[in-house]
């Protein structure tokens, strides 16, 4: 077996995706000329050529302007099909998907259209492609936390189509306790939690996250290796880090892919997976990370197993149905 159909045969968990992040140029062109919406891009050539970002920021500039793109159920519905088609080509069985509420409503857009159109594409996937998906709300943490608990009451009539919260956008001087409220009405009406630390934040962040919002799982998480106390706990308690490694170069968490600290990462026992974050604008969806990141590293089949193996065990599936899955990785010559 090639390592291509190694690759694309193991099952895994995408535990890391923003779905306005799947927003592939040409989508995010057609609809713009659907609903009448004015981008500063002409052309997807134009677009990917502006796909070169400093950091952070200058990503989330493009990705909002993208997004305004999306203004209907239907909208949401394509480019959640979309996305889907493509995980289960790559050996995607369950993917547990994020979506910004705040970044459509600051356009008027309600919260209902998002859901609906988003749900309704995870509902044809289980039927059509045989691929559990899921959504999780994210509360845009630069935004103030008061507008972040009045995003998720408006989410409450919904709460039978989302399974979690999480946390994203800039991580800058935005520590995780400023979300203390929120996540607490979230976890008291049921929902698990999760939230992005340690990708520019500090591993102080991280504990934050533990803490403070009770997360079962930490997006990113990649400087926890500058806390050898912090990464024994990680090992110890089993905490996933949903680690998304092209995303992490093109962002310059790290320079090269070569210097990508997740091999450390498994060498110390913790949980990582991997991730495709925003593929549209990061240069691959998670069969391109899988492969790119086994090049760079030298990633063993063992330590690829070990990655899948994690990926589905971190996933909000029921125990029952992670068994056959797991068993299927282990099967896998």
């Amino acid at each position: 077996m090639s390592d291509e159909d190694f690759l694309r045969r193991l099952p895994k968990a995408e535990l890391h995706l923003h779905i306005e992040g799947t927003l592939e140029p040409e989508l995010m062109l057609e609809l713009a000329r659907r609903n009448k919406v004015k981008l500063r891009f002409a052309s997807v050539e134009e677009l990917r050529r502006a796909y070169q970002f400093a950091d952070l920021q200058s990503f989330l500039d493009i990705y909002y302007e993208g997004a305004a793109a999306l203004k209907t159920e239907e909208d949401f519905f394509e480019l959640c099909r979309a996305y889907l088609q493509k995980a289960a080509e790559q050996g995607v069985k369950r993917a547990e998907i994020f979506f910004d509420p705040q970044t459509h409503a600051a356009r008027g857009i309600a919260m209902g259209t998002v859901v609906n159109g988003l749900h309704a594409a995870c509902a044809k996937a289980k039927k059509e492609l045989g691929l559990s998906a899921e959504l999780i709300l994210c509360f845009l943490r630069h935004l103030p936390p008061e507008d972040c608990e009045k995003t998720f009451d408006e989410a409450r009539p919904f709460l039978d189509k989302i399974i979690a919260v999480g946390l994203d956008s800039s991580e800058k001087d935005r520590p995780p306790r400023l979300f203390e409220r929120v996540y607490a009405k979230a976890r008291a009406a049921g929902l698990k939690a999760v939230a992005h630390a340690g990708e520019e934040g500090p591993p102080a962040y991280i504990r934050e996250a533990l803490d403070v919002l009770k997360v079962s799982r930490v997006d990113h998480g990649v400087r926890c290796l500058e806390d050898a106390e912090l990464v024994k706990r990680l090992a110890a308690e089993r905490i996933p880090l949903t680690v998304c490694p092209l995303s992490n170069v093109k962002l310059r968490v790290f320079e090269r892919l070569e210097d990508h600290n997740l091999k450390r990462l498994l060498a110390a026992g913790v949980a990582a997976t991997i991730n495709s974050d925003d593929p549209a604008y990061f240069g691959g969806y998670v069969l391109d990370n899988f492969a790119k990141t086994a090049d760079a590293l030298a990633l063993t089949r063992a330590d690829l197993k070990a990655l899948a193996r994690n990926s589905i065990e971190a996933s909000f599936l029921s125990a029952a149905e992670k068994r056959p899955l797991l068993a299927e990785i282990e099967a896998l010559a």
